[in-house]
């Protein structure tokens, strides 16, 4: 079977390497049989298409690779699109896509680094770090005590492995943490689940609210102005799911009104972000540039190891795990 690598041209820090395939390789020798090519250009992915079988990709080009109707002609022996990312909003929707070709997504690669990032985001909001880094750039010296996280209610929104990830962490420190999916099932690492239709009874519980959910249509806006007025006076949010999932605006507003103590927000629309957006200068609010739950020494062995999960999968004819719902966006 032939696979095709098609690297980012910009982005050479997480470029799949032949010693990382190498490596790989190693891990699951009942991979060996496949026949790898790499490329970083247009030239070079044009020349691999035809022969293709798998091609794993960034998601955010596939769209302009492939125009609906294109992918049968210019790629007539592919079977799989492996995504290095977890979310795929961006190339939605999938009227491109045929029946014929699997779209995989990365989700598995990136829970213990958000499970890390969220509960450090979390302590920073509790310990008040966002209000010292303001009196900091006023060079004010206002002592502000805080207790530990044992007991607080999170709500964690979506409970893939961003939220998962984080949801275990916060058990480990002992707070007390509500789930929020689709659907009701129970999570080892949830004290209690809710699916999304009761987002508005269960908002007015949470000290912490942690975005983790994909972007589709139906969590578009999800965290909408009306939503954060239901949050308890004081609340704090950590968004580490998609800019679009949340009313940036009314954030904001919220922050200046101190209806919200403190957000923490590793996305945002637009990406990047301009330096003269409002984001960067609310007070209360720490952005970073959506480096959440990328561990750059681990995210390509596991891309590839997820990949091979996927391709097993699919040689022994059971389902492949990480397989796109395109009617679901993820």
């Amino acid at each position: 079977m032939r696979i095709h690598v098609q690297n980012p041209a910009n982005d050479p820090e997480f470029a799949i390497t032949q010693a990382q395939w190498d490596a790989a390789i190693a891990r699951s020798p009942d991979m060996a049989g496949l026949q790898v090519s790499f490329a970083d250009s247009e030239e070079g992915f044009a020349s691999a298409l035809p022969e293709a079988e798998i091609l794993l990709s960034w998601v955010r080009p596939l769209r302009q690779r492939f125009p609906a109707g294109a992918l049968p002609g210019v790629a007539p022996r592919l079977k799989v699109i492996a995504c290095t990312s977890a979310g795929v909003d961006s190339a939605a929707p999938f009227d491109w896509l045929p029946d014929s070709v699997a779209l995989l997504n990365n989700r598995g690669t990136h829970a213990e680094k958000a499970g890390e990032f969220g509960i450090m985001a979390i302590l920073m909001l509790q310990t008040g770090m966002p209000i010292f880094a303001d009196q900091q750039r006023r060079g004010e010296w206002k002592p502000r005590f805080s207790s530990t996280l044992e007991g607080r209610r999170v709500v964690i929104v979506g409970l893939g492995s961003l939220g998962g990830g984080v949801a275990r962490r916060a058990k480990q420190f002992g707070m007390t943490v509500i789930g929020v999916r689709n659907g009701a099932g129970d999570h080892p690492d949830c004290d209690e689940t809710h699916s999304t239709d009761a987002l508005d009874r269960v908002l007015p519980q949470a000290e912490f609210l942690v975005l983790a959910c994909p972007l589709t249509d139906r969590t578009r806006n999800l965290l909408s102005r009306e939503r954060i007025a239901l949050l308890p006076s004081g609340a704090r949010i950590v968004n580490i799911a998609r800019g679009a999932v949340w009313d940036q605006d009314a954030v904001c507003d919220a922050l200046d009104a101190g209806h919200l103590e403190g957000c923490v927000t590793d996305v945002a629309v637009p990406e990047p972000l301009p330096a003269e957006h409002r984001l960067w200068r609310t007070p209360g609010m720490v952005v970073t540039p959506h480096v959440s739950a990328d561990d750059h020494a681990r995210y390509n062995d596991r891309t590839l190891d997820i990949l091979f999960e996927n391709l097993r999968a699919m040689r022994e004819g059971r389902p492949m795990p990480n397989r796109v719902d395109p009617a679901k966006g993820y």
